[in-house]
């Protein structure tokens, strides 16, 4: 373009030069040449013509390439510009051209170095070409390409003729062109890594030269190294594994015939002899002009170009995806059987149309048949319990607001009214704006488990209950830590809120005495991994003392020792009372050994024996260490003369399902001694046949003081006769005397009575009154012999009778007066009105008074006194009686001594009398004894039950 600007100038010139030539012949030849001006002046305007139109072209040459042309002289500094130049530049038309008003605009980057061009240009004239920016208003840059050439004026100077270029556009499309030819690389470098990555090669088939010509990749995938000549067609083929080659190019024929696109999968045989699967598409390409004369191309393809894939790792791949869709299928097949056994099921929830899917579990959860499809969300709030709906849409709703996981516990009501409840967990998604788009989540049927937490509460609470009624706590102890139950820290008085105690802060509360055994206890049960039952004692820390009977078990799963759990009972009730049995049981066993009694629970019938005693063993002749013998044993020790009798009474009462005794039997011991043995056995009605719990008594020294006592008792018999004999010359005096009375008394009343007869008239009256006086004093000596022969006579009567205490007392009072009186000792008697009646033999109750108070005259014989016989009843002995004198008084420590045989105080004395005294009493069950008076004497007391029975 400076090259037309400066041909249209010169052409210019030329003219202009033409016509100044033209003016000079017409001012010299004016008159001779005005044609040849009219001539000249025609091709001046054609010129000025031609020159606006050329310049009109120029300007729009310039407008269409942004392309603008100026001119500086540089000696003047004058500069001149085309519009498209003031356009580029962003001046105004009125702006005066100035070099300042252009640099103004040059980009403050750039400035400076153009600041250097210009003074370059200024000094050495040279051409100009650069490239700068312009910083326009409003910050818009453009980018400009200035091209000026040198020259000189018609005066010389310096000036440029030069051409301002936008090349903003250019640098935008040379930067895009850059920027896609980057892309380009970097596609063709993606394109060459994709198909290293995928094991995808190219190739292109001349078929009219049969060149093939492949990518590296196709070479790499054939297993050999990437060239750059063409391959041979007939490697290539050879390369084809033997099975597959024939079917391979026979159907790329068959298909290239048909109009299509080839595509095959095929083994190849690296050079290394590895096979491999590969995947090959064909299409057809046209590089020759058309054969025919209408233009179209031809129906032969003149080559052909295709990919190949190596998909042996796709078809190991494949293998794997279909081994992973099967597993996927059995996956899902069993995560729905897992649905079906845990009760749950899951759903989707479009957010954005509301749209809800369950799957089959879900629909069976409430109720429903499963189907496929959208569920309708309000059957499902209607589904939804009324008392738990609202809040289960609230907590939805703030699930999708506030993005955290929505977690929700309500019942349903199924169509069959049947109310469940269900466990829903819903996870919200949120789109790229950020916005909840779907909730996913699973809903379980946890009816079954909420049954089983209050039935597991309620036990809980039966078990806390249990423990806290049996003071018995838990425990467990793992590596994990180490459990207490609430009971077990009221217990040991602890407080749960300071944990479980350490081994040896538990220790610290064991009683010193045990601390040691418990701890070496402890000990081997943690190395040992065994278990432990035993009774600990422990300090609490309020200062009680408490047993505690603590069980450990080792806790073994599949071989693996996993720590230990146990219990712990207070049993300090227990304990104590065990060891209060303890000791009852040594007693009871002594007790038995002293009284030769022992104990026995068992069951006759099957021969079994359930309890057996020390001491009956010992009774036996067994040793109680010789362990538990049946009761057959036992049977093989009675003797043989008795085994019968006892075992017809145990038989019987058997059948019958009584209680028996056997009082008497004998067993013999293998010593050969021979035992006498009472057994008594009691039988439980609701008890098993056969079953008794008795005791078996050792009455063999019994049976020796029974014959010792009976021969005793006629002994007794003896010397009581042997007694009342010496009495009776002691007692003759004041029988004499009580007998003479009666007799005296009679020999008056018969002289009265002849003397009544002997009247005239006879007195019949006062005769009938004497005989009747008679008759009683008569009865009456009668009486004192009678009783006196009772008395002495030999043996001891039997009979027995209710009689009046107060008659027998008057009876003996009347019949030692005479002694008494005799020794100036006075007889006073002290008797309660309702006195008892009591069942005894009147004659032995006569000799315990006449002992007793023969006892008393003679202790009063040598200074008198007086006797006083009481007698009252006694709430708990019955009928008291006592009999007091005022004589010499007891001996010193003999209180007890003179009630036994032949001791006595007297110098003709026997030493039988009270003993006999004693035997008597307490032969009806009563007691005898003696106490010294405050004053003088001594009394004497018995005592006797009320209708005593003879105990003898």
């Amino acid at each position: 373009m400076t090259d037309s600007l400066i041909e249209l100038r010169g052409g210019w010139h030329r003219v202009r030069a033409q016509l100044g030539k033209a003016l000079r012949v017409l001012g010299a030849r004016s008159a001779v040449r005005r044609d040849a001006v009219e001539k000249a002046n025609d091709e001046l305007r054609a010129a000025q013509a031609d020159l606006e139109k050329r310049w009109q072209y120029l300007a729009e040459a310039q407008k269409l390439s942004h392309s603008g042309t100026f001119g500086w002289k540089v000696s003047s500094g004058e500069l001149v510009w085309s519009e498209e130049t003031r356009r580029i530049l962003g001046l105004s038309r009125e702006a005066n051209p100035t070099l300042d008003l252009v640099f103004d605009r040059i980009h403050p980057e750039d400035r400076e170095r153009m600041e250097q061009v210009k003074e370059h240009a200024v000094k050495n004239g040279m051409d100009i070409d650069v490239e700068y920016r312009l910083l326009l208003a409003g910050g818009i840059i453009k980018h400009v390409h200035s091209v000026a050439h040198a020259g000189r004026d018609s005066s010389g100077n310096f000036e440029y003729m030069g051409v301002l270029s936008d090349m903003t556009d250019r640098k935008r499309v040379d930067e895009e062109r850059l920027a896609l030819a980057r892309k380009l690389e970097e596609s063709n470098a993606r394109l060459e890594e994709a198909q290293r990555v995928a094991h995808v090669g190219h190739w292109e088939w001349d078929l009219e030269s049969n060149e093939v010509v492949w990518s590296d990749e196709t070479y790499r995938i054939f297993g050999l190294k990437p060239q750059e000549r063409p391959m041979d067609l007939a490697d290539v083929r050879g390369m084809v594994h033997p099975d597959d080659r024939e079917s391979l190019y026979g159907g790329v024929d068959v298909d290239l015939s048909a109009g299509a696109n080839p595509v095959a999968e095929f083994r190849i045989v690296r050079p290394d002899g590895e096979v491999r699967t590969v995947h090959a598409i064909t299409s057809k390409r046209w590089s020759a002009p058309p054969d025919d004369s209408n233009g179209e191309p031809s129906e032969r393809a003149r080559k052909l170009f295709g990919t190949v894939q190596d998909i042996t790792e796709n078809r190991r791949v494949e293998e794997e995806r279909q081994a992973l869709s099967r597993d996927l299928q059995e996956s899902n097949a069993r995560l729905e059987q897992a649905q079906r056994l845990v009760h749950m099921g899951y759903y989707e929830w479009n957010l954005v149309t509301g749209r809800v899917t369950w799957s089959a579990e879900l629909h069976r959860i409430y109720g429903l048949p499963p189907q496929d499809g959208p569920i309708d969300m309000a059957m499902v709030s209607q589904m939804i319990h009324p008392d738990d709906r609202e809040r289960v849409f609230r907590e939805a709703d703030e699930a999708v607001r506030s993005g955290v996981s929505a977690a929700a516990e309500h019942r349903i009501v199924r169509p069959d009214g049947e109310v469940r409840t269900v466990h829903g967990l819903g996870t919200v998604k949120r789109n790229a704006a950020g916005l909840a788009c779907e909730m996913f989540g699973t809903v379980q049927d946890i009816t079954d488990r909420k049954r089983a937490e209050e039935a597991l509460r309620q036990s809980q609470f039966y078990l806390s209950e249990g423990q806290r009624l049996a003071h018995m706590g838990s425990w467990a102890f793992n590596d994990s830590g180490h459990y207490w139950s609430d009971e077990l820290y009221k217990i040991c008085g602890l407080d749960p809120k300071d944990g479980a105690p350490t081994v040896e802060q538990y220790l610290a509360l064991i009683h010193p005495q045990d601390r040691a055994a418990i701890a070496e206890s402890i000990k081997r049960m943690l190395e040992e991994h065994c278990g432990f039952d035993q009774i600990e004692r422990i300090i609490r820390p309020d200062g009680q003392l408490r047993y505690l009977r603590a069980v450990a078990v080792p806790v073994v799963e599949q071989g693996v020792f996993k720590g230990f759990i146990g219990t712990t009972m207070d049993v300090t009730e227990q304990e104590l009372l065990t060891q209060e049995l303890r000791r009852e049981q040594t007693y009871l066993a002594e007790a038995q050994n002293l009284a030769h009694i022992g104990s026995w629970a068992a069951n006759f019938h099957t021969g079994q024996n359930y309890h057996v005693s020390d001491e009956v063993y010992r009774l036996h002749g067994f040793e109680p260490t010789q362990g538990p013998l049946a009761v057959e044993r036992f049977w093989r020790t009675i003797h043989p003369e008795d085994e019968p009798l006892v075992r017809s009474v145990l038989t019987n009462a058997i059948h019958a399902r009584t209680d028996f005794e056997n009082p008497e039997y004998r067993i013999c011991l293998p010593d050969g001694t021979i035992r006498y043995l009472r057994a008594i056995g009691h039988h439980d009605p609701s008890g098993e046949m056969g079953e008794y719990v008795g005791i078996t008594m050792d009455i063999t020294e019994r049976k020796r003081a029974e014959a010792e006592h009976e021969r005793l008792r006629h002994l007794e018999a003896d010397l009581a006769r042997v007694n009342r004999v010496n009495m009776m010359g002691e007692l003759a005096a004041a029988l004499a005397h009580e007998i003479k009375q009666p007799i005296t008394a009679s020999i008056t009343s018969a002289d009265a009575l002849l003397r009544w007869l002997a009247h005239d008239p006879p007195d019949l009256d006062r005769a009938r009154a004497a005989a009747s006086r008679i008759e009683e004093d008569a009865n009456r000596a009668a009486n004192v012999i009678d009783s006196l022969r009772s008395f002495y006579k030999t043996g001891t009567p039997t009979e027995r009778q209710i009689i009046d205490v107060k008659e027998i007392i008057e009876e003996m009072t009347g019949l030692l007066r005479g002694e008494a009186d005799r020794h100036g000792i006075t007889i006073h008697s002290e008797l309660e009105a309702d006195s008892p009646n009591i069942l005894v033999n009147p004659v032995q109750l006569q000799q315990v008074f006449m002992n007793l108070m023969l006892n008393a005259i003679e202790a009063m014989k040598d200074s008198g006194g007086g006797l006083t016989i009481r007698s009252r009843v006694n709430p708990e002995s019955g009928l008291f009686v006592s009999i007091s004198d005022t004589g010499i008084g007891l001996p010193a420590g003999s209180a007890e001594r003179i009630f036994e045989p032949f001791h006595t105080t007297k110098p003709q004395g026997t030493g039988m009398g009270l003993t006999i005294t004693r035997s008597i009493v307490e032969a009806y069950g009563g007691r005898v004894w003696a106490t010294a008076n405050q004053g003088m004497g001594a009394t004497f007391h018995f005592s006797l039950p009320c209708e005593a029975e003879d105990q003898a």
